[in-house]
């Protein structure tokens, strides 16, 4: 990274940036943050690029949650097989809750793991198919799944499988966006905009 928002500042500065994309994970909070600090200390122009989230359809049992303290409370008292795919920093939260068994999945290692007497860990960046989470949550009987609401093909495989099994899911929603950023949802549209935001500075 850049060292946080004045050392982006800076490098924009320095490099002579003309605009900057802000093309992060939906929930990648603190970096969307700085990106609209620094280019408002700077005066550049920001876009930021997020494709499209997930819809509920025909079939999905989701509790939708704003933040995952709250998704810790929606598994309940009662022990629960979960599965939580979720960042590593977003995991700790549920030693509150050790009566259930996790089955986590990350890209990067749980370290420390989770507080919890009963959790399994599975290190896997996706695509991740429906065919093979249907069979990862068949295997490991999980009766409810945890996941941010990501967007993309890359990780639906978990949603379409917790629809197929009748499962529920517990789906933190998306965090809103830095006010008065233009907001585009392909790359095609983040062109076209960039290539009107240069034509009008120049």
């Amino acid at each position: 990274g850049f060292g946080g928002a004045e050392r982006l500042a800076a490098y924009l500065k320095t490099e002579r940036i003309a605009v900057l994309v802000d093309a992060t994970h939906p929930y990648a909070r603190a970096m969307s943050a700085n990106a609209a600090w620094a280019t408002q200390t700077v005066g550049l122009p920001l876009i930021a690029l997020q494709r499209p989230a997930w819809a509920r359809i025909e079939g999905d049992r989701w509790i939708e949650v704003d933040s995952v303290g709250e998704a810790v409370e929606a598994l309940g008292a009662s022990p629960r097989r979960v599965f939580l795919a979720l960042g590593r920093k977003e995991i700790a939260p549920f030693a509150n809750a050790p009566q259930h068994y996790y089955l986590v999945r990350s890209v990067d290692p749980i370290d420390p793991p989770l507080a919890v007497p009963n959790a399994d860990y599975i290190r896997a960046r996706g695509p991740f198919s429906e065919e093979n989470d249907r069979a990862l949550l068949t295997k490991h009987r999980i009766d409810i799944v945890v996941s941010k609401n990501s967007g993309g093909n890359a990780t639906y495989g978990k949603i379409a499988a917790a629809r197929s099994l009748a499962l529920p899911v517990v789906m933190l929603r998306r965090p809103p966006p830095p006010p008065d950023v233009p907001t585009v949802e392909t790359v095609e549209q983040a062109i076209a905009l960039l290539d009107h935001t240069l034509a009008r500075d120049a």
